[in-house]
């Protein structure tokens, strides 16, 4: 459980004599929660400071200290106690940009080392000056567990049916009914039931604590009540979420509507995998597929077999996109690569497209040493967790540069198959060439198909949509209808990626010849 193995982290840390801590979190309340569980067990008192009201003891109210308001008084009174305790400072991170403020902790640090007295310092984000990040250790603060989104439920309905006004008495027998329900093993007639109860807990994981009462506030003031149909709004939340975090893209569903010409044996193999998600599978212990790695051609149909496989399957994409996750300061592209991966997994079962891995994970041509080691780290972690992933998701992979790639993730059961994707053969040109059309209301018969394949061979399928959509601007420029002539005429003037990086293409054939299962 995510605040109880916090619980136990923040003891073993103080009892060894950690003078400094760092938890870099803005969810202030559950660090409350946890402190005063910590202080609690080992008997310590806690005191909170913050610069509009100074240090104060968590257990004596709303008090103010003046005298202790500026960041260099706080430090320079917490030098001279001897008292064993917590202090709590409350961002005090910008603040270490003084050096007078800097020092000044260095030398509280080193009086507090000798004693089980800690400082533990929160904020977001926290950067702190290289001399002090050397002398502090810092405590990843999970996002809430079930139990904790659990408990924030019965409390926000515990709250609210004493808020319901006299003059509605049937929103309090609501709110009542459904917090009867969260505890009594049958549940309440109007409240929601197991299964329920089950769904909206599993929507709200991924949220913080507050961002979770907000929108279970939200979905019991809306309505009176709190049901399945609230799961929506919920995840409506947690994508709004996503993008505030800005490391993933969030494809729903019900707007995922690409289709995929060709790609026969891809698609065999996913329709026998999906049988990896029954309850059949489960009763056999055979664990959900892990993922697939697609490598190829660049405009094959890589980024498109990713979306259409979340449709195959009617499952939400997730885009990981690797540029984001790397941050100049030291920690946080790695502090951003977990956070990618919780938030994925909350939302399981999903499917989570990773473009053009070998960016993200190898950069610097495989080596790690252009970036001080950064890739290698993001990659091993990569590794451990798509090894040890417990959560219903799906990875897709793509890779355009197979030698950047190192072996260790092209080794049988890293993913469960490495799809090779050449350029399309003239049966999945057809295909291609009947969505594009179809795509732009064009009526297929009416086009000289055997034809267009024919002059179109070499070209990939982006290339192939592409000339499609010129030759449309090209025949509404000349207020015509598009014809067989203006497309074979948009295609003589195109030089196709097979001309101009033919070197290439033959080098990743050999290379995926023999190693990598065709998608054809």
């Amino acid at each position: 459980m995510a605040l109880s193995t916090s619980v136990h982290d923040l003891r073993t840390l103080i009892r060894s004599s950690h003078p400094l801590i760092i938890i870099e979190t803005v969810e202030e309340e559950r660090v409350l929660t946890l402190l005063q569980s910590v202080a609690a067990q080992e008997r310590m008192p806690l005191f909170e400071w913050s610069i509009t009201r100074g240090l104060t003891r968590q257990d004596e109210g709303q008090t103010i200290s003046k005298m202790t308001a500026t960041p260099l008084a706080v430090l320079q009174h917490l030098n001279g106690l001897t008292v064993e305790a917590i202090f709590w400072l409350k961002d005090l991170a910008p603040h270490l940009q003084d050096a007078a403020v800097a020092r000044q902790l260095r030398e509280v640090s080193h009086h507090f080392g000798r004693s089980r007295t800690t400082c533990l310092l929160t904020g977001h984000p926290i950067v702190l000056p290289s001399d002090i990040e050397q002398i502090a250790v810092r405590l990843d603060l999970q996002l809430p567990d079930r139990d904790e989104l659990q408990s924030m439920l019965h409390s926000v309905l515990q709250s609210l049916g004493k808020r319901t006004s006299p003059r509605r008495p049937g929103s309090t027998t609501v709110v009542q009914s459904i917090l009867r329900s969260l505890t009594d093993s049958k549940p309440a007639q109007s409240g929601p039931s197991a299964q329920e109860r089950d769904a909206i807990l599993r929507a709200l994981q991924g949220l913080t604590l507050h961002q979770a009462r907000q929108v279970i506030t939200q979905c019991i003031v809306e309505d009176g009540t709190l049901s399945a149909n609230d799961v929506q709004t919920i995840l409506k939340r947690k994508v709004q979420a996503i993008k505030d975090g800005g490391l993933l893209e969030y494809y729903p569903l019900e707007d995922n509507r690409f289709e995929l010409g060709g790609f026969v044996n891809l698609k065999s193999w996913l329709e026998r995998a999906k049988v990896g998600f029954t309850a059949e599978a489960k009763a056999l212990n055979l664990t959900p597929p892990r993922g697939i790695m697609l490598v190829g051609v660049s405009g094959c149909g890589k980024s498109l077999a990713a979306k259409a496989i979340a449709r195959e399957w009617q499952l939400p994409l997730l885009k990981l996109d690797a540029g984001r996750l790397f941050d100049k300061f030291v920690g946080e592209s790695e502090k951003n690569f977990r956070k990618a991966i919780e938030m994925a997994e909350s939302l399981s079962p999903i499917v989570l497209w990773i473009d053009e891995i070998e960016k993200a994970m190898v950069s610097g041509g495989g080596s790690g040493d252009a970036d001080a080691g950064l890739s290698r780290r993001l990659f091993g972690a990569f590794l451990t967790w798509l090894q040890e992933k417990k959560q219903e998701v799906f990875v897709v992979a793509t890779a355009n540069n197979l030698a950047s790639l190192p072996p260790e993730l092209l080794r049988k059961g890293r993913f469960d198959e490495i799809f090779f994707v050449d350029l399309p053969d003239d049966h999945e040109r057809t295909a291609i060439w009947k969505i594009h059309l179809a795509l732009r209301k064009q009526d297929c018969t009416k086009f000289d198909l055997s034809k267009i394949v024919s002059v179109s061979d070499g070209f990939s399928g982006s290339e192939i949509e592409q000339a499609v959509v010129a030759a449309l601007y090209r025949a509404l420029h000349h207020k015509t209808s598009l014809t067989t002539d203006l497309l074979i005429q948009e295609l003589s003037g195109t030089v196709p990626l097979s001309v101009t990086r033919h070197e290439d293409i033959d080098q990743l054939r050999t290379m995926a010849h023999g190693r990598f299962v065709n998608v054809r």
